[in-house]
């Protein structure tokens, strides 16, 4: 007979039952991001720490922390809205002793994905990374032979459910009831975090322990929405066209999945119509999917966003698989996300199952069903950058530091691969600016790649789309360049044609080589009040605050170029403050700024605030 369940009302308790009833050297599992109950993690390490006989092993993924301001700029915008915008989630100890380089040497950190880009230049971090994709990291996991899995918990009358996180912890749970694994799991409750029904429901005699706290309990954490630039509403436009009504769609977290959403809600509205009426981009000819949804879409997801979310309130995603709109691995997005989620009815809320990534990620198990509901599918996610011959960059850099990690993009590239009729996106901006100016997003080459070449597919950058799948090399080549910013297309014309993979004959077609900001400002922004919000999915920003972001956006770009920061000054010395940017400077303690930096910063600001003022009438 199996032990009844232990229940607790606080951490000290459960530490001690764990110590005596796991022992004393303890290899813990805790989940991805949102799951981890860290009250009790952090009450586990403090133990650990006072205590050097506990050997304590952690391994996990995506370790959630709020931001800690590296500027004075962002000191004097974040400090005074950290709770607002990212709840009153504790910091996690382990994460603080591991980026202090002061965790102790009986407790050590293994991660298979982290939170970006927090960990670059961290050292025990980047020697500890593990990288591997997220269906893999069930059997790294398990060579580790954990005896301890702690998880945050939601609870529904005396139903519990693994809610947010049943991606991993699903297959651990019935792994053990078959024998193949040997643990304990400890659940802590948490009383705001949505109950999802059905896969990720678990019993009670499932708790070896249960906390269940008798304090009222942190906010979850929230992700803050960050604006949708002009650049990513082109990228979700062009992106759109990809869609098929009836199919399968998979997007990622961030603003171009934010804009993708919209972009569909758009076209669901049969407003998108006239937004393509003025574009300067050749639009490709075979993909020109712009008609509303009247079958929908079937979401299957590692990821829960909010914009998959959001198109299921809107009925976009209605399309069902055994009674299900949306399958999904696993959620992290902002408080008003989980709120929704949570005041869903209960027979809405029923039609998003929360699976394991075994089931989200891949055909394996059960391969016919899977194949058959997954019809038409477009799995849509983020790089940091692509190659010439088209290889992915995206979770690192080439001098090997982890930005984030594999995760599921892997997974998804090579369902798309696997699947009739399905097609693998790769989505980024054309550019980036960074340390050492303007560069371009479509490399040459790049000494490191996530998806190697010959799983290129599509890429999409605001000025179109390139259709890769089964093209040579110099194909390839052309197609990236025609949707390269303009400004960096005949150096990678140069160097493809000195290394002999682009014919000497080449030339750049002209509806090509107009891409540039201006022609897609041009484009856009006469659309961006009433069709192309900065945040279509809403923000917890006050509006003041969303007047600063772009303007504070350029300040810190401006910041690494004294020519470029002397420049937003000397306009800041000019004329007198509205109404709206004394808001701004007060908002950011400048309006009365006493001494030379606090002086100097106030005239940048101002600077940068009548640039952005310029740069949006220059659109109109």
């Amino acid at each position: 007979m199996p032990e009844p369940t232990a229940h607790f009302t606080s951490e000290a308790p459960v530490i001690d039952w764990i110590l005596r009833t796991v022992g004393r050297d303890l290899r813990v599992a805790l989940p991805l991001g949102l799951g981890k109950p860290v009250s009790l993690v952090n009450a586990l390490v403090q133990r650990a720490c006072a205590d050097p006989s506990i050997r304590l092993q952690i391994f996990t993924a995506l370790t959630l922390e709020r931001p800690n301001p590296s500027s004075d700029m962002e000191r004097r915008f974040l400090s005074p809205a950290l709770d607002r915008l990212f709840g009153d989630y504790p910091q996690i100890d382990y994460a603080n002793m591991l980026r202090d380089g002061k965790l102790p040497d009986n407790i050590q950190v293994t991660e298979f994905f982290v939170q970006s880009p927090n960990w670059i230049k961290v050292p025990q971090a980047q020697q500890n990374y593990v990288s591997a994709n997220y269906t893999h990291a069930l059997d790294v996991l398990l060579e580790q032979e954990p005896n301890l899995v702690l998880q945050l918990l939601a609870i529904d009358q005396d139903r519990l459910s693994l809610s947010c996180n049943p991606d991993i912890t699903s297959d651990l749970l019935r792994l053990r009831k078959q024998g193949m694994a040997e643990f304990a799991f400890v659940g802590q409750v948490h009383v705001d975090l949505p109950f999802m029904p059905g896969s990720a429901e678990i019993g009670l005699s499932e708790c070896d322990a249960l906390q269940t706290p008798d304090a009222p309990p942190h906010e979850l954490f929230s992700v803050v929405k960050q604006p949708v630039s002009l650049q990513d509403h082109a990228i979700a436009l062009h992106t759109s066209r990809l869609i098929r009504d009836g199919g399968t769609l998979q997007i990622g977290i961030g603003q171009i999945g934010d804009a993708i959403a919209h972009a569909l809600t758009l076209r669901q509205d049969e407003k998108i119509g006239p937004l393509w009426d003025r574009c300067p981009f050749p639009l490709a000819s075979r993909f020109n999917e712009t008609g509303p949804f009247q079958t929908g879409l079937w979401g299957v997801t590692e990821m829960l966003v909010d914009g998959l979310l959001a198109l299921f309130e809107r009925g976009i995603i209605r399309r069902e698989v055994d009674g299900i709109a949306i399958h999904a691995g696993f959620f992290l997005d902002s408080r008003d996300f989980y709120k929704r989620l949570k005041a869903l009815p209960a027979q809405e809320r029923a039609r998003i199952a929360m699976m394991p990534v075994s089931f989200t990620n891949s055909l394996l198990g059960d391969e016919e069903a899977k194949r058959a509901a997954r019809q038409h599918a477009r799995f849509i996610n983020s790089a940091m950058m692509v190659t010439l011959l088209g290889a992915v960059v995206s979770d690192g850099t080439e001098d090997g530091q982890v930005v984030s990690g594999v995760g599921g993009q892997f997974n998804f590239i090579t369902q798309a691969f696997a699947l009739q009729d399905a097609r693998a996106i790769i989505t980024l901006p054309a550019t980036r600016r960074g340390k050492s100016g303007l560069s371009s997003n479509i490399r040459f080459s790049y000494g490191h790649v996530t998806i190697p070449r010959h799983l290129r597919d599509i890429v999409v950058t605001e000025y179109g789309i390139a259709d890769l799948r089964g093209r040579s090399d110099a194909n390839t080549i052309a197609a990236l360049l025609e949707i390269a910013d303009s400004r960096f297309q005949k150096e990678l014309e140069n160097r493809a044609k000195a290394s002999g993979k682009l014919p000497d004959s080449y030339r750049l077609p002209d509806s090509a080589r107009n891409n540039t900001p201006q022609a897609l400002t041009s484009w856009l922004a006469p659309h961006r009040a009433h069709n192309l919000p900065s945040f279509p999915l809403g923000t917890d920003f006050t509006s003041i605050e969303q007047y600063l972001l772009p303007a504070l956006a350029d300040l810190r770009h401006a910041s690494t170029r004294t020519p470029a920061l002397l420049a937003l000054m000397l306009e800041g010395l000019s004329g007198k403050p509205g109404q709206q940017e004394k808001a701004a400077l007060e908002r950011m303690a400048l309006k009365r700024a006493r001494g030379l930096k606090p002086r100097l910063s106030a005239l940048a600001l101002r600077g940068a605030l009548r640039k952005q003022e310029t740069d949006a009438g220059a659109g109109q």
